[in-house]
């Protein structure tokens, strides 16, 4: 599942979990948003880094 896809399910869990006074689902939606967010960061630093490398590939030739 993509970070947007894990973001939005969390949102949605918590959403019910709340409306539905369960602790637990409100908690996996929670966790289930923050792995989204990390998967989100994750890409956006790998992307980051493969500029840099070449950018200083073009620059080394």
């Amino acid at each position: 599942m993509s970070g947007l896809a894990d973001k939005a399910s969390g949102k949605a869990k918590q959403v019910v979990g709340k409306m539905t006074d369960n602790k637990k689902l409100e908690l996996e939606g929670k966790a289930e948003e923050l792995r989204g967010k990390a998967k989100d960061t994750m890409s956006d630093l790998k992307n980051r880094v493969s500029d840099k490398v070449a950018e200083h590939k073009h620059k080394a030739a």
